[in-house]
């Protein structure tokens, strides 16, 4: 099997994955990633994660220009943005998760740490996430901020839409996304109660053990 075929290989049983345990309904959310030749591999637009075809996956060139496949995703610009931004991402995960989703619904937030930090993982995986500004899904004039905002942060929520987090490998970008849904689900389960956050010492020495792929 080449190394390519590989790709594709693991890219349709991790969406799957992420599908099955209801973490992208419907035909929400995408993943890419870094291609074996220096292009990208993304999946198709309206097409759910949970019943992709290997062979189907959008193909991309290293400018971003589709060569083969299905019709990549519309929101395909938000992955360019984020490689462009940082040459250390190999992957780029983007979910409508429930409890990120809510979060990026709620109004008085800090949008440049948006998920406080009551565990040691979402900062050894993540890091601070941002919040970016609403555009309509596909609107490519969102792209420009996210770049901007990936160059300090590996984790950006969407404002009433959803995540989008790089990663070092696919494997990666997506336990990264999981754990920034499920440090949302906590954030949201303890709001408004007198609750315990890690310090600024105490994330700096997780740094240490980071598996981020930037700062």
């Amino acid at each position: 099997m080449s190394s390519e075929s590989s790709q594709r290989e693991q890219m349709v049983l991790l969406a799957r994955s992420l599908f099955e345990r209801g973490l992208t309904p419907g035909s929400s959310g995408n993943l890419s990633m870094r291609a074996a030749d220096g292009g990208f591999l993304v999946t198709p637009t309206n097409a759910s994660l949970g019943f992709l075809d290997p062979n189907s996956l959008a193909k991309l060139d290293a400018n971003g220009q589709w060569l083969s496949g299905d019709k990549p995703t519309k929101e395909a610009f938000l992955h360019l943005a984020m490689y462009k931004s940082n040459a250390r991402t190999q992957s780029v995960s983007h979910l409508h998760s429930t409890y990120s989703v809510c979060l990026s619904c709620m109004n008085n937030v800090n949008a440049e740490n948006l998920i406080a930090p009551h565990t040691p993982y979402l900062q050894m995986r993540v890091g601070k996430v941002a919040l970016a500004s609403y555009k309509r899904p596909g609107d490519t004039s969102l792209g420009p901020e996210i770049e901007k905002l990936a160059e300090k942060y590996n984790g950006i929520i969407i404002k009433n839409h959803g995540p989008v987090v790089a990663g070092k490998s696919l494997q990666d970008a997506v336990f990264a996304i999981e754990e920034l849904e499920e440090s949302a689900k906590i954030a949201l389960l303890l709001q408004d109660r007198d609750s315990a956050t890690l310090s600024d010492d105490q994330l700096a020495e997780l740094d240490a053990i980071s598996l981020k792929v930037g700062p």
